[in-house]
């Protein structure tokens, strides 16, 4: 007997591999039987292509099921993704700092690192030195580079998704149009003498809001993440996917008018990061004495309880806030989370204090505005996420199956 064609299989023919292993690991079908139904394939077709699963490791056999049939009978042997095959390496880039760590399959993070890293300093030094940062964490988590399947990156700047360069970034100097993909993939090998893996590269703001949204809101089909740290901008997931806009552009709320006469980083007069972003924040403390040179060094003053800071934390708020009752108006979410340098009580206070002022009642009457759940490693986080769904994409499973010869 043949297959029947495939319900789930891409553009009306039979379910492959790929589709067999998303349904696996959404959980939709986790039995050889609940797998025949669900792509309407024979037994036999259902067996060989799980073999070249099998084959390349990255299925497993888990407990047995329940048994459905009321005569009795075994149980049905349960499949699972096995996440143990591989690792991803993740990084997130601030204006001064950097995050880098090795993430299970599952997004468990297995070994990180933080420390002092400037942008400004160019890509390819500050590339060069992520790839030493990843050799070390492979040691510390007891991973070969070998086991490395691929490297998500985060970046404080609009992204073209499709190249993964950077397009005119306000603050990231001298990155605009560099080939990040091909200088962290040699610096990944100059440091670790393995063969060059996959990088993907997205947004910063895009990558935390994906990973947050997956691991804490995955019944929110219209989530907002707002990073106010040394800049400003917005991650958009709408229907489980990042909203990026024709070239990246979405979500970089921080370079909207706001009618003060402020200079941004970017070169323009009154975009709201001039007036109420991290650094923004700390440009004020200096004026009046206080030690801050970066949104990081507020967030220092804000856990300090420090008055002054609080202060103008709270009016930073009420000025996104008012910004971001036309994004919720546009967009009605059913999340708003507010992260970054400044996401605390103050600010969240000020943001909701204008947000519900100016906001349509029905735009915010199912809203949530949340602070984030996941911290300095939503960006990590996201950016695993990203890594995973892209190699294991039904079209990429196909392509590496057959890379892999099996």
């Amino acid at each position: 007997m043949t297959g029947q064609p495939g319900r789930t299989g891409r553009g009306g023919g039979q379910a492959g591999a790929g589709d067999l292993l998303a349904l696996v690991r959404t959980g939709r079908a986790t039995t050889r039987g609940a797998l025949q139904q669900a792509t309407g394939l024979s037994r036999a077709t259902v067996g060989q292509r799980l073999d070249r699963l099998f084959r390349a490791g990255w299925l497993r056999e888990g407990a047995g099921g329940p048994v459905d049939s009321p005569l009795g009978g075994r149980p049905s042997i349960t499949l699972e993704f096995d996440d143990a095959h591989a690792v991803v390496l993740t990084a997130d880039l601030d204006t001064r700092h950097a995050r880098a760590a090795v993430l299970s399959l599952t997004g468990e993070i297995l070994a990180e690192h933080s420390g002092t890293l400037a942008v400004e300093d160019g890509p390819d030094a500050v590339l060069g030195e992520l790839g030493g940062w990843f050799a070390e964490l492979l040691e510390k988590a007891g991973h070969r580079a070998d086991e490395v399947c691929g490297i998500g990156l985060a970046v404080p700047g609009p992204v073209d998704s499709e190249t993964g360069r950077v397009i005119q970034p306000p603050i990231m100097p001298g990155w605009d149009g560099y080939d990040i993909r091909s200088r962290l993939s040699r610096a990944f090998t100059e440091r670790t003498g393995a063969a060059p893996v996959p990088v993907l590269v997205d947004n910063d703001a895009n990558l935390m809001a994906y990973g947050e949204q997956r691991t804490g809101y995955r019944d929110c089909s219209a989530f907002v993440l707002v990073k106010v740290s040394t800049g400003i901008g917005a991650g958009v997931v709408v229907g489980g996917e990042i909203f990026r806009g024709v070239d990246g552009g979405a979500g970089d709320i921080g370079h909207i008018r706001v009618g003060s006469e402020a200079l941004c980083r970017c070169g323009s007069h009154g975009c709201l990061a001039a007036v109420a972003s991290g650094g923004a924040v700390a440009r004020r403390l200096a004026e009046t004495g206080v030690p801050a040179a970066s949104g990081s060094d507020v967030r220092d003053l804000l856990d300090a309880g420090h008055p002054g800071a609080a202060a103008l934390a709270r009016e930073a708020g009420r000025q996104v806030g008012d910004v971001l009752a036309t994004v919720v108006t546009l967009l009605n979410p059913g999340v708003l989370m507010i992260a970054g340098d400044l996401a605390g009580t103050s600010f969240l206070t000020g943001v909701r204090e204008l947000l519900y002022q100016r906001a349509l009642p029905r735009s915010t009457a199912r809203l949530d505005v949340v602070t984030s759940r996941l911290g300095d490693r939503a960006g990590l986080v996201g950016a695993g996420a990203m890594v995973v769904e892209h190699l294991y994409a039904p079209a990429r499973v196909e392509e590496r199956l057959l890379a892999l010869g099996v």
